[in-house]
């Protein structure tokens, strides 16, 4: 295919003619070769400290896992990106993230700053050390042990964070915000505070539309995605985009982020919107049917021009097991909306049923061990409007992508 380095498994090297990052370089005369030593000595070090470098992941279908599910048809596509570095895909985003600050020859020494309730702060660890650069990791009182001990290992700079009297929003992202306002690099996966971050999470995206292209997969394709920030699901939009764009895969993605009961900012902002259009209560896929084409650029317009009136802090925030997409606020949520306007899809929200049957199928059914955030997408399908949907002809693609620690 077209510029897709063939020759390569790693990501950052294969797609790296799509990057942004490798644009600039090429845009301040770096050779290709000198781009790839880049890669190749970041992604080194990176395997130094955790094992392994990045590679392509697996994107298996699983037709028991869509038997058990009484989906109509014949199988799920689950892309497992448990294996890749750090246990999730979060790296690739911040991996992205450091070719961009190489490119700037910042200040080896300065601070990086990253908010994370697990696998963020795991991956941002995992980089910055490799780099030997000092990281501030801001996480809450009920951050899990086994993530707390490892960014402990990484040598991360802990910083528990409690809500102070009076105080909206996330307590972890706030002082997040006054470190980077007194000096620290911001080093997230939000892209309304770190851009590039989207850049690097595009090689998920384009893995999937390359990996389905080879397998022949045609049409319509439900892709069903766990969002906290949005971060992932936005940049595997794009990336799949990408990949319809050059020809790799002939396929048209419904996208369905996947929320939960606990905390589902992204799925209230779309309902306040439908409703400002005058699109009010109904199944949600007739209400998405009811956005006609031509009217989602209209509608986005109408977001972007008073965000806050639709995406506020989730208070209060609940209990699940997907503790890693209880996000309060969902940071990308613009860069999630427009492909789920575009494609006639919505959000999904499910609630702690739904999550625990995900958790397990995926586990002892497709035998990936992840955890209950890694399969909420796939928890997604347990959804009866969703579920009544999919038609027969339709492929349909979740996304795994933390391990169970």
């Amino acid at each position: 295919m077209t510029s897709i380095d063939t020759g390569s498994q790693n990501p950052f090297l294969r797609y790296r003619r799509f990057l942004d990052s490798f644009g600039r370089a090429h845009a301040s005369g770096w050779s290709d070769a000198e781009f790839v030593s880049l890669v190749e000595r970041l992604d080194a070090a990176i395997a130094d400290v955790d094992g392994h470098g990045f590679a392509v992941t697996p994107l298996e279908r699983h037709s028991e896992l869509a038997a058990t599910l009484e989906l109509p048809t014949d199988g799920i596509w689950l892309k497992d990106d448990t294996g890749n570095v750090g246990g999730s895909h979060k790296a690739r985003h911040l991996f992205g993230v450091m070719l961009h600050q190489a490119l700037d020859a910042r200040d080896a020494e300065s601070e990086l700053a990253i908010a994370s309730c697990g696998n963020a702060a795991l991956a941002a660890a995992v980089v910055a050390r490799a780099e030997e650069r000092p990281l501030r990791v801001f996480i809450p009182t009920w951050a899990e042990k086994p993530v707390v001990e490892e960014l402990e290992r990484l040598d991360a700079r802990i910083e528990v964070c409690e809500r102070r009297p009076g105080e909206a929003g996330d307590p972890t992202y706030l002082r997040f915000l006054e470190a980077v306002d007194s000096g620290a690099t911001p080093f997230s996966v939000q892209s309304t505070v770190t851009p590039t971050t989207i850049d690097g999470g595009r090689t998920l995206g384009w893995e999937i539309a390359e990996q389905l292209g080879n397998r022949g997969v045609e049409g319509r394709v439900r892709v069903m995605v766990q969002i906290g920030g949005g971060a992932m699901a936005s940049a595997v939009a794009k990336g799949i985009a990408d990949g319809v764009f050059h020809d790799w895969v002939r396929i048209e993605p419904i996208f369905h982020p996947v929320q939960t009961e606990a905390c589902a900012p992204l799925y209230r902002a779309w309902d306040l919107l439908l409703q400002r259009a005058g699109i009010e209560e109904g199944p949600d896929g007739e209400r998405a049917a009811a956005v006609r084409s031509g009217e989602a650029a209209g509608l986005m317009a109408v977001a972007r021009s008073a965000p806050d009136r639709f995406m506020f802090p989730w208070e209060p925030v609940g209990e699940s097991a997907a503790s890693g997409i209880l996000d309060d606020i969902a940071y990308d949520w613009l860069g999630v909306l427009g492909p789920v306007l575009d494609s006639g899809g919505w959000p999904v929200v499910v609630d702690e049923r739904a999550i625990g049957r995900a958790h397990e199928i995926v586990n002892h059914i497709a035998r990936i061990a992840a955890s209950a955030t890694g399969t909420a997408g796939v928890a997604g399908l347990a959804d009866d409007g969703l579920r009544g949907s999919i038609a027969a002809q339709e492929a349909v693609l979740a996304l795994v992508t933390g391990i169970q620690r």
